[in-house]
């Protein structure tokens, strides 16, 4: 059996992240995933924002985008924010996937496609879960599990469009019960999707993305469509994210902003936390070092989006929705919107 310093379950971007900076640090790390291929079972829009654009170098991302529409139910008057500087960007998550795996790898780390957890063949001092929403770390560890999750499916595809890159956001209930619809037009690529409480769906989700499709201009591809979805924690961070054998990061963390679903910010600052923990704790073997993972104190960050989560969910019908816009019409709803959608 072979012993590593830190088995990482789970070859997504907050996973090989942190096991390139541990691999960096003089650690043996070894990555364990059941994927047999780092181009299927993607779980992510790829949508990066202002603040990991200007923190990290990141590679294969599409044109930015600084227009948002934010359409209610009927498509009407829709609220428009422009941004002076570039707010988002889409990744090629399978082309940053692969670049994360060589870097990973460079670093020192073994990354190991096709091997499932628990590692047979493995055994480690310690244990980081990157596995995503529904964690089986988590659960072996002890840890918190998500309980609060929404279900997203999503379309993505080359296009010519020439038009301006913009992010179209679509609240509708019926569609995106407790959540919203979207259309991202970059010009290189659009993304065309949903995501909602599952108890509240009408229909199964192809049908609810066909549905959007029909009542909502979306552009034309001009190459292969390919699909992708899976569950998404809306909860805020977990609080009991960290014990003497291992912690969790990204997804299996909750680390995704609870109104915007966004998790690859969270993920990328959440990861280098992580690798800084772990590297000191088992060097020392001091567990008052795990302390500074600390889920309740980072999970503050998010506390008036978790309020404004839940007042998104309770909007059941379309009036609701559509009187809702009146206030985001007026310059207050507008700043709100930006401060929240541009920050």
């Amino acid at each position: 059996m072979e012993t590593v310093d830190v088995l990482v379950v789970g070859a997504g971007l907050a996973g090989l992240t942190t096991a390139r900076l541990l691999a960096e640090a003089g650690l043996d790390v070894a990555v364990c995933e059941r994927r047999t291929s780092l181009e299927t079972g993607i779980r992510t829009t790829g949508i990066f924002v202002r603040r990991t654009l200007t923190d990290y170098e990141l590679p294969h991302l599409g044109p930015a985008v600084r227009r948002v529409l934010l359409h209610p139910p009927s498509h009407r008057n829709p609220v428009e924010l422009v941004s002076t500087r570039d707010e988002f960007r889409v990744g090629d998550m399978a082309g940053i996937y692969a670049q994360a795996v060589r870097d990973a790898e460079r670093a020192g780390a073994q990354v190991n496609l096709n091997a499932g957890y628990p590692a047979r063949s493995t055994r480690a001092r310690f244990t980081i879960g990157a596995d995503g929403a529904r964690s089986t770390v988590a659960r072996k560890l002890g840890l918190d599990v998500n309980r609060r999750l929404i279900t997203g499916i999503e379309e993505v595809y080359p296009v010519e469009t020439g038009s301006t890159p913009t992010f179209h956001c679509v609240v509708d209930p019926h569609l995106a019960p407790g959540y919203i619809a979207w259309v991202v037009d970059d010009g290189e690529h659009a993304h065309v999707g949903l995501a909602g409480r599952a108890d509240r769906f009408t229909a199964p989700l192809p049908q609810l993305l066909q549905r959007f499709r029909d009542s909502f201009p979306t552009p034309e591809p001009t190459g292969p469509v390919r699909r992708r979805g899976g569950p998404i924690p809306v909860g805020g961070l977990l609080r009991r994210i960290v014990s003497p054998q291992g912690l969790l990061v990204g997804d299996a963390a909750g680390a995704v902003s609870p109104l915007t679903a966004g998790g690859l910010d969270p993920c990328m600052r959440m990861s280098e936390l992580a690798a800084s923990v772990t590297f000191d704790y088992l060097r020392s073997g001091n567990r008052y070092v795990l302390e500074h993972y600390d889920g309740g104190a980072m999970r503050r960050r998010y506390l008036l989006r978790s309020q404004l989560r839940r007042g998104l969910a309770s909007v059941r019908h379309r009036s609701i929705a559509e009187l809702a816009f009146t206030a985001l019409r007026t310059p207050p709803g507008k700043a709100v919107a930006k401060r929240i959608l541009f920050t």
